[in-house]
């Protein structure tokens, strides 16, 4: 019989999250990247595996970190025609990078030669693209094999305070996100962070990673990234778009949202200021977020003032406004003009 053993919850003490990449990939926990075939996930995998080799800056992370190891599985490509050009290509160093050699042997997420490597090298961080390859014999759409796997991977992870990203497919069917993971529900539930990776209408290039779940910390922005095949890989930042969105096809790329907001707040801060709340709803009707419209009042220099309680939004006095008749002639009054003639000449570039 296994002897009863408890612990009050007071004389547990809290400890900080610490962060490979924050709030995207928390370090001691598993993360899963995963995304439909072609759209970039193991690129983008590799992206952070070179900025960890580097110690590389990270989007939104705010500055440099030391270099450490990481160690890169993959059960897909060719580590000497695909995966080691994409990492030279991203400016990794390839001699903080390790692969653990299978052969014959090959390696499953219960296999204790991660752990060994992991503390040989001192790695932050552990690749395993893609996840469904790594289970062994075991039934990745059991909830009863892949429960304990992931947590005892999971325990891996914390013991060593290495991040352990696995990278997943998707399966075609549509419905919610978390059902769109390959494998059991439990693959989702134990990480404790999923970034998906999805196209974009910027172009055929330009791909999103959107943070659709974060148990850690609030959820980060989405990142935008190119895969020009010229120009290679490159970081774009914070870009608008949703889940949802990404997985239905983003709709409206991000650029003529924010001139779209940009219109809609010079249309309605044209001869007055207007209640704050007001110009959002009036956003939110027209399908255009809180964050790009905020994005659009600080491109435009927009002014909050405070009345009566109430937040007002106005024009900066450097921004002039010439109102123009249908024939094309200066109105001296404003009423005598509709507002489908009305001209903004800004004294600077407003876009």
């Amino acid at each position: 019989m296994v002897e009863l053993r408890t612990i009050k919850m007071s004389d547990i003490q809290p400890e900080p999250v610490e962060w490979l990449w924050e709030p995207y990939i928390p370090s001691g926990a598993i993360t899963l990247i995963q995304g439909d075939g072609g759209m970039g996930k193991t690129t983008a995998a590799l992206a952070i595996a070179a900025a960890v080799s580097t110690g590389a800056a990270l989007p939104g992370s705010g500055g440099n970190a030391d270099p450490a190891a990481v160690i890169v599985q993959n059960a897909e490509d060719s580590y000497s025609k695909t995966i080691k050009p994409r990492l030279e290509k991203l400016g990794a160093d390839n001699d903080m990078i390790e692969v653990i050699i299978e052969n014959d042997d090959e390696l499953s997420l219960s296999d204790e030669r991660i752990e060994q490597a992991i503390a040989k090298f001192k790695a932050k961080l552990v690749i395993l693209d893609p996840v469904q390859a790594y289970f062994g014999g075991a039934n990745m759409n059991s909830a009863n094999s892949v429960r304990p796997i992931m947590k005892q991977l999971g325990a891996v992870a914390e013991r060593n305070n290495c991040a352990i990203l696995l990278v997943g497919h998707l399966h075609k069917k549509g419905g919610q996100s978390q059902y769109r993971s390959l494998g059991s529900i439990d693959i989702f539930a134990a990480a404790r962070s999923i970034l998906t990776v999805g196209k974009t209408n910027m172009g055929d290039d330009i791909r999103a990673i959107v943070h659709n779940k974060s148990n850690l910390a609030p959820h980060g922005a989405s990142q935008a990234f190119g895969l020009d095949p010229v120009g290679g890989f490159c970081w774009m930042g914070d870009y608008d778009i949703g889940i949802d969105e990404l997985l239905s096809g983003a709709k409206q790329p991000p650029k003529d949202q924010l001139v779209r907001a940009c219109n809609l707040i010079k249309s309605m801060l044209a001869y007055e200021p207007v209640a704050a709340v007001d110009i959002m709803l009036k956003a939110e009707e027209q399908g255009i977020s809180e964050k790009t419209l905020k994005r659009a009042k600080s491109v435009l220099g927009v002014i909050s003032t405070k009345r009566g309680g109430k937040w007002f939004w106005d024009m900066p006095i450097d921004v002039a406004y010439t109102v123009c008749e249908e024939e094309g002639h200066e109105g001296g009054q404003e009423g005598h003009v509709p507002m489908t003639s009305l001209t903004l000449l800004p004294k600077r570039s407003v876009i």
